[in-house]
């Protein structure tokens, strides 16, 4: 059984008791400056599990592509990656315990067939806050796991919540329990049974775990939520693993071609060269991912998060084959480029480290902040030269430069869409606003490629293939300016998709969508020009767009800036930009 194979059955498991199948959110979240990548498949849903009505329904599933920049120097194991898709199935309200684990139990069992002997479950043990779960325990029990299969784990295990743990939550915020299915790969060897289950490293692999969202903090207190969630994730990569009884995911489909051609185009066996390969396969599998999400290579954000995996991958290689560039085994231009650029650095580097007579734990975190050498790498080298490096010493200056970058970037690091303020829902309604403007100026090409909006600013990101002309951004600010004075009215429609796309609505139709969706529409008919065909075609509304939300009530609203006294606000276009071949990025704000 192939990983595909796997994803078609879960979905098609989950959609046979009653789920909708949801389209995927890209790996780079629009209009949430508040994360850089999509890492889970909880993360796009947050907002109907806060309690926001689903277009789709009660019941979801899906498979989300997902990427975690801080696992990156854990790759190089067998079980490991950055780039990964979870299968996922959600309760908003509907089902809780017993179905969830009762389904999951039979997928695993039944659908693909795992041996029960081999399955181990955990189970929150409950805290001075939290009663222990006997009710996931009992359900666990009822379906045949024995007591020596299911153990009890704290908050720092079993226990979900956005601030980590019950004690720390603020008021309002969600949380609850969780239980998790490990899969044993060596069934016939003796188990420490005084080892937490995590810890049995190597053996025991998990493969998936259900989040029961019961509580919410009110007056200091948690109590239980009067409607209930489920949020299950199962990584595809580990199931498959569990599924071949192969404790190398790297062995798996997912990245066996990978493998290959990095063997082929090095001349190396994967078998004596496990945890380089391992890198620079998972590497690669990410990088594409994220190219094609339309991230490009740069000394920020995500783009930064591309370029270290790119340089960490050529570094690994050259340690292979130092006459093999990363070009020969992805042939994808934005990566022939970077490597190339990358190519003088790196020779820097290797002489650099040539210079370096005695090595320390300082000097190796300068060789990896300057030239971009992972420990491990600087660690190998230099055991050549018969010299070993003070680990602790450079684990003490990397926990110091992350807890610099932490603290610079915590306000961007919260989770959640923005902070749901007044003037960044202003700024989410001008992004409509200027979308359609853009349109009516430059042409029906025009589409959104990426939006970040946060309480001083909007950024767009669109398709097009030239600098704008100073009459042209006059133009969409004069049109963006003038529906704000029309103080017309903003709706929120639930519809089909296909009555969307009658209206017109813009959106990704490449995508699959549930029963119902939601669309904003700008302006309606009566406040508009009757003989405006584009306007009729659209349903009378002079911007339509797949969304969902949050916007200001009228479009005046944008315009109301309180400072001392209301002023009558406009949008400025503040900057036009080309960031890559064909896409243009405009940054606006409201001023006085």
């Amino acid at each position: 059984m192939d990983s595909k194979t796997i994803r078609e059955k879960y979905i098609k498991f989950f959609v046979s008791r009653g789920h909708k199948e949801i389209a995927p959110a890209k790996l780079v979240p629009e209009n949430d400056p508040s994360t850089l990548f999509t890492s889970s498949g909880m993360q796009p849903l947050v907002p109907y599990l806060l309690g926001q009505t689903h277009p789709a329904g009660k019941k979801l599933v899906d498979s989300q592509p997902s990427f975690r920049a801080e696992d990156i120097e854990e790759v190089g194991d067998n079980r490991h990656t950055t780039f990964f898709e979870m299968l996922g199935n959600w309760s908003l309200g509907d089902y809780f315990k017993k179905e969830q684990l009762s389904w999951l139990w039979e997928f695993l069992t039944k659908e693909l067939g795992l041996q029960k002997e081999r399955l181990y479950v955990s189970v929150f043990e409950g805290n001075d806050l939290i009663q222990k779960d006997i009710e996931s325990y009992n359900v666990w029990k009822s379906l045949g796991v024995p007591d020596n299969h299911i153990y009890f784990y704290g908050v720092s295990e079993n226990w979900w919540s956005r601030s980590g743990s019950p004690d720390k939550m603020p008021e309002d915020e969600i949380g609850g329990p969780d239980s998790e299915v490990f899969y044993d790969f060596y069934p016939d060897q003796p188990f420490k049974e005084d080892l937490k289950i995590y810890s049995h490293n190597g053996r025991l692999l998990e493969i998936g775990n259900s989040v029961f969202i019961q509580f919410q903090k009110r007056g200091g207190v948690l109590q239980e939520l009067s409607q209930k969630n489920v949020d299950f994730g199962g990584g595809l990569e580990r199931l498959t693993a569990a599924v071949l009884n192969e404790p190398d995911i790297f062995k798996t489909d997912l990245y066996a071609e990978m493998i290959h051609l990095i063997e082929e185009a090095t001349g190396k066996d994967y078998e004596e060269h496990k945890a380089p390969m391992q890198v620079i396969a998972d590497h690669m599998r990410a990088s594409v991912a994220l190219i094609a999400d339309g991230v490009i290579p740069s000394n920020k954000l995500q783009g930064y998060t591309l370029r270290r995996l790119l340089r960490r991958s050529a570094v690994k290689l050259r340690l292979l084959n130092k006459d093999v560039a990363l070009g020969a085994i992805i042939a994808v231009k934005e990566v022939q480029d970077e490597t190339r650029k990358f190519g003088k650095t790196l020779d820097r580097g290797l002489k650099e480290i040539e210079k370096i007579e005695k090595i320390d734990g300082k000097k190796a975190f300068d060789l990896y902040q300057t030239f971009g050498f992972p420990y491990e790498v600087t660690e190998e080298l230099f055991r050549q030269k018969g010299q070993e490096i003070d680990r602790e010493q450079f684990r003490a200056e990397f926990e110091k430069h992350r807890e610099l970058s932490r603290t610079a970037s915590a306000g961007m690091f919260k989770g959640g869409l923005a902070d749901n303020s007044e003037i960044v829902t202003k700024y989410h309604t001008a992004t409509h606003l200027l979308h359609q403007a853009l349109r009516d100026v430059l042409g029906p090409q025009v589409f959104q490629k990426g939006s970040n909006i946060t309480s001083e600013r909007l950024r767009f990101d669109f398709s097009f293939d030239r600098k704008m002309t100073d009459e042209e951004i006059k133009q969409t600010e004069e049109i963006i300016n003038k529906r704000i004075e029309d103080d017309l009215q903003v709706d929120r429609k639930i519809v089909t998709p296909d009555k969307a796309k009658k209206l017109n609505a813009i959106g990704l139709f490449n995508e699959k969508y549930g029963t119902e969706v939601s669309i904003y529409g700008v302006g309606p008919e009566f406040k508009l020009n009757p003989q405006a065909k584009d306007q009729r075609d659209r349903g009378g509304y002079y911007s339509l767009e797949f969304c969902g939300g949050p916007h200001v009530e009228h479009t005046g609203m944008i315009g109301k800036i309180n400072r001392g006294t209301i002023l009558q606000g406009r949008i400025k276009i503040v900057k036009e930009e080309a960031i890559s071949a064909g896409i243009r990025r405009i940054r606006a704000e409201i001023v006085a």
